[in-house]
């Protein structure tokens, strides 16, 4: 964690334990208090962020994700976070750029194996990306939630591949725009239209 973190404050604590009683707008207000006190810290914009996304207000989650990386660069939480809503988003590019810095923090980090895995689900390199996620499993030991995201994937993996040896219907809708392999992912469907990311 770095300097930009400074200890909890009571409003922060106050914040965490709306958020736990389900309790988002006092949550937000809250989170948004602490940024104002502590504006030189990332750790009030990143608890914003996951309020956000828990809401699935991505585009505000990204906002306070990436002002959480603006002020702690060097925290791999956020900027993981941020990366995989932009890459979820259908902007594997900009996913591959924010995580650019992750691949530097060193082969026992869960961080660098799983970016590893989106750029090769980005490039359709599914076994690939299914060893990066698996070797990135192994490796977590410390974020459960985090894990829990990368095993849905591999689901939606799975998934793709028993739709890949499913007998094709010879005559497809024509309405049908991607094929159901592509739509079985709950990434595929977005970035898969910008092709192949290298």
């Amino acid at each position: 964690m770095s300097s930009n973190q400074a200890p909890m404050n009571p409003v922060l604590e106050r914040a965490l334990a709306a958020s736990a009683a389900g309790n988002a707008a006092e949550a937000i207000a809250l989170f948004q208090q602490a940024a104002l006190e502590q504006p030189a810290s990332g750790v009030p914009h990143f608890l914003l962020g996951a309020e956000y996304a828990t809401l699935g207000q991505v585009d505000l989650a990204e906002q306070s994700f990436s002002q959480a990386v603006l002020l702690a660069p060097e925290w791999a939480i956020p900027r993981y976070q941020l990366g995989l809503l932009q890459f979820s988003a259908g902007r594997a590019s900009t996913a591959l750029l924010t995580w650019q810095p992750l691949l530097a923090l060193g082969e026992e980090s869960p961080l660098p194996h799983w970016v590893r895995g989106f750029a090769a689900l980005a490039g359709d390199a599914f076994d690939q990306a299914r060893a990066h996620f698996e070797a990135g499993l192994e490796r977590n030991t410390e974020h459960p939630p985090m894990s829990a995201d990368i095993r849905l994937v591999l689901g939606r993996l799975d998934a793709l591949a028993q739709n890949a040896v499913a007998p094709v219907p010879a005559a497809p809708p024509a309405e049908t725009e991607q094929p159901d392999e592509e739509a079985a992912h709950v990434l595929l469907s977005n970035y898969q239209q910008q092709g192949p990311v290298h």
